[in-house]
């Protein structure tokens, strides 16, 4: 049996910015953009990669989340501590310098991690902490 991640799942709050963020910031491509009842789904994923994906989803999208648990969660994407995704290049200073560049949030250089990593951080336009780790 074969078991794969196909898909991530991040809240947006701003679909336009986080196509920026995801399509001319990271490089992925739109695999998908779907609107329902004023809400976009828009799913990305990194060239050469068609099996993987992140869809970038409204948080209010779910009929089950209250009215309290949509400010809970509001208020931590607006802290960054709601959801985050872990990514891997093997350019780090490249990632990094073309993200800098362009204007994404950075939250921490790149640097050799005590635990034997070296990575990069970033926040999109959401909040969402979108660390990179350098392949090796």
């Amino acid at each position: 049996m074969n078991v794969t991640i196909h898909a991530s799942f991040l809240p947006h709050d701003d679909p336009e910015a986080s196509l920026v963020f995801y399509r001319d910031v990271l490089g992925f491509e739109v695999r998908d953009d779907v609107g329902y009842d004023g809400m976009r789904w828009i799913t990305v994923g990194p060239a050469g990669q068609p099996g993987t994906s992140i869809v970038l989803q409204p948080p209010a999208a779910d009929p089950g989340i209250t009215d309290g648990e949509r400010t809970t969660i509001s208020e931590m994407m607006a802290k960054g501590t709601y959801a985050g995704i872990l990514l891997a290049t093997d350019d780090l200073d490249g990632l990094f310098a073309r993200a800098e560049s362009r204007g994404a949030e950075v939250m921490q250089e790149p640097i050799e991690q005590p635990f034997g990593v070296r990575d990069c951080a970033f926040r999109d336009p959401a909040g969402n902490m979108v660390r990179v780790q350098e392949l090796r």
